[in-house]
């Protein structure tokens, strides 16, 4: 199944969740973009399917990728965009089938307007029982979030307190950023480019909050 061109649903800006309003990667220290929300969703469903104890960098990526790639995909020179699915399943570690699998899934979910569940996993890909409380990000990706809290350029106030809103540009720049990591590396070998996704991260052209 070949991605590139596929339509996604779109997402608004101005459309926010609460930091866990989701149910997944709980935090009090900042919100989400409607679209992270889903991809963190996604990357939580992924490291539920293999029965990990956490949510990597790479299930992030992944997500990030199943669920914005017509928004993401501005970073890539349109020439080599066909290419960049190997790079990123190799990344996230995803077989080829999986892979598809994945994103027919999510497909199939954007098209009948069902609600996202972060603890069920595909049947085809369920190996557990489905766990009663959400699943943790790993210290990497830990990491990438904070990083990601301190560079936002747009807040908001949730209870008198101040809080950053994470978008995707900010969390892909971020883990870009993750300098040393494998993904960090893997990513900028892609021909990502850094300074045009650094420049909307920090200056976006709109608020995620109107």
């Amino acid at each position: 199944m070949r991605l590139f061109g596929r339509k996604t649903a779109g997402t608004s800006h101005s459309r926010l969740l609460p930091a866990n309003g989701s149910g997944h990667l709980p935090s009090a220290s900042h919100r989400l973009t409607l679209d992270l929300a889903r991809a963190e969703t996604f990357a939580s469903m992924l490291a539920n399917s293999r029965a990990s104890l956490v949510i990597e960098v790479s299930d992030l990526l992944a997500g990030m990728y199943i669920c914005n790639w017509e928004r993401l995909s501005v970073y890539w020179e349109e020439e080599d965009r066909e290419e960049i699915e190997t790079f990123l399943r190799g990344i996230c570690r995803i077989s080829p089938q999986r892979w598809h699998y994945w994103i027919e899934f999510y497909d199939d979910l954007r098209r009948k307007g069902e609600r996202w569940q972060l603890w069920h996993p595909p049947t085809k890909l369920k190996k557990t029982v489905p766990r009663e409380s959400p699943l943790r990000p790993s210290a990497a990706l830990a990491s990438v979030l904070k990083q990601a809290e301190e560079i936002a350029p747009s807040r908001d106030s949730v209870g008198g307190r101040n809080i950053p809103i994470l978008t995707s540009e900010c969390v892909l720049l971020c883990i870009l950023r993750s300098f040393g990591s494998e993904v960090s590396r893997k990513l900028a070998a892609t021909g990502l480019d850094a300074g045009r996704l650094e420049r909307e991260a920090l200056f976006p052209r709109r608020a995620p909050l109107k």
